[in-house]
Order: C-alpha cells, then structure tokens, then sequence
C-alpha cells in the first residue's frame, strides 16, 4: 500500500513563506532546498538518502496557501530520511558583530528572494508575477549571499529564471498584447544587470558562453530604440501629458511605477541601462570579445555624456523623472531618480550633493519623517494629466480633483514605502552623508524588525505602501522590493563608497 507523502503547507497570509532551489525539467523542485521564512529565519531541506528525489511546491495566483510535498518512501526506498536544518543566510559584514541593530537585517536579507513554482521564477512574491524588470534587484543581493546549502547558492536561482526568458517564455514587463507594445524601458537593463551579476559572481563562464548571444540581444534591442541617436534609450510611448485615458489603462508606461506616466526618455531606465551597458562590456571582455566589449563601453559613455544635461532641471536644482517626445522635463521631486542617478555615478560629485540638498529641504517643507516606513516615491503630487491610473476613490494615486490632491500619498503617488529607498541611502552614504543615511536606514530596520512592511490592514489593503499617517494602500501583502534596501547595510560597512561610475556589488566585499 503506497504511503502519503509528507506536506508541508504555508499560510502566506500569516508569514509569506518560499521555498529556494531550481526545477527539474518535468517542473520539480529539486534537493538541497532552502525554506525562507521572512522575519524569522530559513531551514535547509536534505534528504540524507536520496539527494535525487524531486518536491512538489506548488502555490496558485493570489493565493494564501502554499505546498511543499516530500515524497514517501517507497518499495524501492525503504527510508528517507529528511532533515530541517535552521539556519540565517546573510553576508558576514565588517563591523556589524552582534550588534542588535542588525538583527533585521539578519533575518530578512533574504526575503527578496521569492520563488514562484507556477512559473519556476523568482518573483513579487511566491504567489505574484514575476517582473523582468525587478531582476537585478534578486541579482544584486543575490550576489552577496553565502551559499543556500552544499551545491545551491542564491545566483543558481536567478540564473533559472534568465534561463526561462532565455528560452522564449515571457514576463511582466517584457511585450505583451495589451500591456507593454514594447519592452518597458527598464526591463532588458535590468536582465542584462542580472545577468552580469551571474557571470562575474557566480564564476559562471561556461553559462555565459552559453547564452551571450541571447544576452547580448537584450542590449541590441534596448539600443535599437534610440531612436535619433542622442545616446539615450527610449520608450515608444510619448510620456507627453494628457494621453492617458481614465480607470485602469491596460497599455502601461515605460518603467517598474507603472501608474506614473514615464514614457520617451525616462531617467531611471537611462541610469540602469548604462550600468547594464558597462556590465556587457565586462561580460564581452570576459569571453575575450574586445570589439563588442569596446561597442557597449562606448555606449554606455555616450548615455553617461548626455544624460545629466538632458534631465537637469534648473526650476528645481533636481532632475526630472522622464523628458517626453514634446521636449517637456516632468518633475516631482522623484528621490529615486535622482538618487540612482548619483549612486551609478551619472552625476559630478559638486553637482550631486547639490541635489541631495535640495531633496532633503523639500522632504522638510512638505513635512515627511516617518522613516520607518521608507521614502514616498515622489516628494509632490503627480498632475493628473500625468498620472496613467485614476479611479473615483484615488487608491492607486489618481484621483479626480483638478490638481490631483486626492490621489497624493496613496500607492505610487508619493506613497510611503521601502521600494526604491534603497537608492537614496546608497547617494547619502556614497556622499559621505552617513548620519542623514543612519537615520533612514535605523528607522526601516526596526519596522522591518516588527514586520511592517508586508501583512494587511483593516480594509484590507497591505502596508508595502502607506499613506504618511500609517493607512496601508498597497495590495500585495508581501512586495520583495521592498528588501532591496537591505543592500544598504553592506554598502554602509564598505571602504568604498564615491566612485566615477557604478562599482558592481564584488567592490562591496
């Protein structure tokens, strides 16, 4: 008689547990494995026995129940024998010792790191999509973590799922009827990204002699789109305002805050894709291809030559977010934007701390300091005619009154969260600016400590997004870009902060 197998089932409403490994081809999980279980810890999975057997896990979109299935034994195996090792996976940093401060840090690093089985790719979540251009954000921390167990590390991970686009299948962000025409702006930086992150960590040379063609393709299509050859990349979407229609848009603009009209040149993509174009000239180098690897440094020094002139904008001493096809600088006080563009080093030094100045003054006047939760996104309103999402109630940032007041704080529009914070910590400690970082940075890891940036509200609504008073607004329940700010506890205890041009995450260790 054929015994049951042994399911382990996951409340991902109570904690958004995952589980990390690669799948085989018939779409098993393979062991070793790793049970990640945000805030608390994680348990390696061995089977002593029978390293061969494969898991079912499973989870469905938007669900709240996950499954990990481990085989029974059989006539043929008579005893398996499993085992649960506890364990916290996080990089062994400089001068953080057993300092309590970082024990959020300890125990969440690895909650990026969200694997979907449905789709057997890392994703928002391991019920959520998978978001080509979220990919280097799993790259990068990817990149400082210790191995998951014997013969498993972070980046094998991340390499399935390049290897799943690779192969042909699709993802949020990539073309898609309805969605995106073309790529978003900052989805083939962000694969490139990851994919440089894999061949210079993960020593994986034969992987990328395997795959630079295709990986190389990404690049040749992201700079097919310049279209008049100014060095800058560009979405086919105007980003003019007033061309988006009320509710819901299906077609989505050009970047990962895609209820924000980003479209033509948008400045955030612009500062990935020159750090993607630096990073395939090293993958080219690699491979001892000298001419592709001069072709994409040049690339990437003639975005790098225009970039700071084309988004400066001087009404606000800041850069705008994205210039549209009409030639108009759209401007929010976007902290990202700039902050991105200063830590990839796309902006003289003189130059950026100016803008930091400016930044933090605005954040003063309108009255922003509830740390804790993270940085809202834009520091004022997004204008209606420039905002892609609108709905009666302004939940997703659009709202109906003339000046869009109504829509301010809620989701993507100046929303409190730690998506993207990321980056102005890394400006403020790449600029020396270490106790304006500490502030921000000490304040997250103690909300992350207590868990407050996954779970739902009364209403429920989910606190990866917040209004300033607290009221959650996201929808979620657990968004991994939150824990990219994580990467600013390695950052910090780094010898090396200003450098001209973006050090990749090995210069962290």
């Amino acid at each position: 008689m054929p015994l049951d197998p042994f399911v382990l089932r996951f409340n991902l409403a109570k904690c958004h547990s995952t589980v990390l490994s690669t799948f085989t081809k018939t779409g098993a999980l393979r062991l070793p494995a790793l049970i990640h279980l945000p805030g608390q810890g994680s348990m390696r999975l061995i089977a002593d026995n029978a390293t061969d057997l494969a898991l079912g896990y499973h989870s469905e979109r938007r669900s709240t129940l996950a499954t990990l299935t481990l085989p029974a034994a059989t006539k043929n195996l008579k005893q398996i024998t499993y085992t649960l090792d506890v364990t916290a996976i996080f990089p062994d940093l400089p001068g953080i010792g057993k300092d309590s401060r970082f024990d959020p840090f300890r125990r969440n690093w690895l909650n990026v790191l969200q694997l979907n089985p449905s789709l057997g790719a890392l994703a928002n979540n391991t019920s959520s999509t998978s978001c080509a251009f979220c990919y280097y954000e799993y790259a990068d921390i990817a990149a400082l973590t210790p191995p998951l167990a014997d013969g498993l590390t972070a980046l094998d991970v991340v390499r399935q799922t390049l290897d799943r686009i690779l192969a042909g299948e699709t993802a949020y962000g990539l073309p898609a009827p309805g969605n995106f025409p073309t790529a978003a702006s900052d989805a083939f930086p962000s694969m490139l990204i990851a994919a440089a992150n894999c061949a210079r960590e993960g020593r994986s040379d034969a992987w990328l002699a395997a795959n630079y063609e295709g990986i190389r393709g990404w690049a040749e299509s992201m700079l097919a789109t310049d279209s008049n050859g100014d060095g800058l990349i560009k979405y086919n979407i105007s980003g003019n305002s007033g061309i988006w229609p009320d509710g819901f848009p299906k077609v989505r603009p050009s970047n990962w805050w895609d209820t924000i009209g980003f479209g033509y040149e948008d400045a955030y993509s612009n500062a990935l894709a020159y750090r993607a174009l630096g990073n395939l000239a090293m993958m080219a180098g690699k491979l001892g291809k000298a001419a592709d690897a001069a072709q994409y440094q040049a690339a990437a020094d003639k975005l790098r030559g225009v970039f700071y002139g084309r988004f400066y904008d001087p009404a606000t001493g800041v850069l705008g977010g994205w210039r549209s096809q009409d030639g108009t600088l759209h401007d929010y006080y976007f902290l990202w934007v700039n902050a991105i563009a200063i830590h990839y080093g796309l902006v003289p030094r003189p130059q950026a701390n100016a803008i930091v100045d400016k930044l933090l003054a605005k954040m003063r006047e309108v009255g922003y300091d509830k740390f804790n939760m993270g940085l809202p996104g834009n520091l004022i309103t997004v204008a209606l005619p420039d905002y892609v999402h609108k709905d009666p109630d302004g939940h997703h940032g659009g709202g109906v009154l003339a000046d869009n007041s109504d829509g301010f704080q809620n989701y993507e529009n100046g929303g409190a969260t730690g998506c993207f914070a990321f980056f102005t910590l890394a400006a403020l400690y790449d600029l020396g600016r270490k106790e304006e970082a500490d502030k921000i940075l000490f304040a997250m890891l103690g909300e992350y400590d207590r868990g407050g940036f996954e779970g739902r509200g009364a209403q429920g609504r989910s606190n990866d997004w917040r209004r300033w008073d607290g009221t959650p607004m996201g929808y979620e329940g657990f968004l991994t870009d939150n824990y990219y700010t994580l990467l600013a506890v390695p950052l910090r205890q780094s010898e090396i902060h200003w450098k001209d041009g973006y050090r990749p995450p090995s210069a962290l260790t």
